[in-house]
This record gives structure tokens, sequence and C-alpha cells, in this order.
């Protein structure tokens, strides 16, 4: 508990946390809507520690409260409120960011978890009631083979800390300059990976060619040329394309798009342009 109070709660996003600013103070509160993802917010913690420590900007943890928080068997994360300038994030600002990040040391006091993107996949079809046998059946089935490629990939640079979800909506234009947030899928990995999202994106979403040359020029790597982007796509599409199975009861206007994405994948579709979930 941190005292706050909670009335007039504003609800900024509900996925895998359900995301709250507080009203009444300059606060931000993520509580963790998936059992199956509470492990995740112990590493979130130590990852924000980390780059606060090394002054990377970041999102920072509300001081005085020992986090994560727990109530009534749900656990939480409690932020600084950061307030967005009069500008909007591009793909330089993101690959700056990456660049701070990714040229720390590992930190092998903190014992963070190594990169296995699939797992948050398989966990979410575990969960997922409203799906069906068959479609269930087919995704845990392509996570197999997905993690068979994976375990082949000879990957360009030595592995880092990664944020394991960059893309321009994981970047706040604070006045005082961009700040990258939400840590969920960060650890140790390759740095490839965080330059597939902003390229799926463009691939799948029609999203604007120019943020991911911004982030080539600016990083030094373009991830797509490499004989292992395919892979890695397909791993990204398929955390996309899971990201609502824990919400599809209760909100099941996500459930057309949701068979349409995996049409997609079962006629190796790679040319079709997705909906962004809503």
């Amino acid at each position: 508990m941190i005292g706050a109070d909670h009335r007039g709660a504003q609800l900024l996003r509900l996925t895998n946390n359900a995301v709250y600013r507080l009203a009444h103070e300059p606060v931000v509160v993520r509580i963790v809507a998936s059992r199956a993802l509470d492990h995740r917010v112990h590493t979130v913690v130590r990852i924000a520690r980390w780059l606060q420590e090394h002054d990377v900007p970041a999102v920072r943890l509300l001081a005085g409260h020992e986090q994560p928080i727990q109530v009534d068997g749900y656990l939480a994360t409690a932020w600084d409120f950061v307030p967005s300038g009069e500008y909007r994030p591009t793909g330089r600002h993101l690959a700056e960011l990456l660049v701070k990040m990714h040229s720390l040391d590992i930190p092998k006091e903190l014992d963070l978890p190594s990169w296995a993107p699939l797992d948050a996949v398989r966990n979410r079809v575990g969960e997922a009631e409203a799906l069906d046998p068959d479609d269930r059946e087919y995704l845990l089935n392509r996570c197999d083979q997905v993690e068979r490629a994976l375990a082949e990939l000879e990957f360009l640079r030595p592995w880092r800390v990664v944020h394991g979800d960059a893309h321009l909506g994981n970047v706040i234009p604070s006045p005082n300059g961009p700040v990258l947030c939400d840590f969920d899928s960060s650890g140790i990995g390759p740095p490839e990976w965080d330059m597939v999202p902003v390229a799926v994106g463009v691939l799948r979403f029609g999203e604007p060619v120019d943020t991911y040359r911004q982030m080539v020029d600016t990083y030094g790597l373009d991830v797509t040329t490499w004989s292992g982007f395919e892979v890695l796509r397909e791993v990204r599409e398929l955390k996309l394309t899971t990201s609502v199975l824990p919400i599809m009861t209760s909100h099941p206007e996500v459930r057309p798009e949701l068979m349409r994405r995996l049409q997609d994948f079962r006629d190796g579709n790679t040319e079709a342009t997705w909906e962004r979930y809503r």
C-alpha cells in the first residue's frame, strides 16, 4: 500500500496489466492482470532500478515504498507520472535510448531472466478460456516450431539487457526528453530483438517506414537484411496475435481480428496488413 487516494483514477490501458493514473497525485499504478505473469513484475522492478542507477532515461519507481506491492493477492507497481511534451517520439529517439541501454554491461548480480519470448505466448494460450481447442493446439505447435528455429540462429551482436518490446508506444515524450517505459518483456537477450517491433510495425500495420529508417541510421543495424529476421518476425507476430487472449472473454470485439491473424498464420500470408486491436 502507498497511501494514495485512488478515487477518480483513470484507466490508461488494459492488456496484461491494468494501468491507472491517479487523479490526485502524480502517480501511475500498474496492476498485473494475469496471475501467470506475476513473476515478471519482480524483473520489472530490478530493471527499473538498474536503469535509474545508470542514468538511462526511463520511468522511475515511486520512491519510499517496497515494490512490488501486494494487495488482495494481486501484484502492482507504482511509478512517478511522466507528463508528455509537445512533440512526438521518433525512431531516432527510440534508437538513442536503446543504444544507451545496450551499451551497459550485463548486471550479473541482478539475476535477470534470459530471453524467452515464447514463454508469454504459451502462458496466454494456456490461460485462454475462449480459445477453440484446434486454435490452441495450432498455436502451441507453432511455438514449438519457431523455438527450434530460434535455437539455430547465430546473432550478430553480443547479448545485452534488452527492452524486449521496443516500439514508439513505449517511449514517453517528456518535456525533459524521451524516456523508456514498460519493462515487462525486459531481460538478457539479443540486441537485434529490440529492432524487430518497429520493423514489424511497418510490415504488418503500415506504419511509416521513415520511423524504422531513423532507427537504422541512429543505431547502425538493419535487422531486416539479416538472415534471421524472418524467425524473429514470426516470434513478434505470435506475441502480437496472442496479446489479447487474457481479455478475450471480457472484450469479445477483439475476436474477429484475432481470427484473421490466425488465418494469415495458417495460410503463410506474410503480406496481409493487420489492424490494431481496439
